[in-house]
């Protein structure tokens, strides 16, 4: 598999596939078209995640209109309980995220 060439079919949502997963976590690619998250909705996860962005735009939203602008090869780590929310993607080229999700250790 190839995550830049083989890409699903857009069905006017977010792609999510995991990737591989195992004791404590799961990798997922994720293909994002132009899409965030719905109005008024935040992810408030019992898990640590790890985000990489491996093509087009990205911005993550956190409480207080805090912004963080992602472009190719940028990662960050997302503490359990910390509400994000998905601003704002790109279209073309694609948004393509590889995300773990666990219990990370500092």
């Amino acid at each position: 598999m190839n995550n830049f060439f083989q890409l699903p079919d857009y069905t006017g949502e977010e792609f999510v596939e995991t990737l591989l997963s195992g004791s404590g976590f799961r990798l997922e690619r994720i293909v994002s078209r132009g899409d965030s998250s719905p109005e008024g909705f935040w992810y408030d996860q019992e898990e640590d995640e790890y985000v990489l962005l491996l093509q087009g735009q990205a911005v993550l939203e956190y409480p207080g209109d805090q912004l963080v602008s992602l472009k190719p090869g940028d990662q960050l780590v997302i503490p359990a309980g910390c509400r994000h929310r998905g601003a704002k993607t790109s279209a073309s080229p694609p948004a393509v995220w590889l995300t773990i999700f666990g219990q990370f250790s500092s």
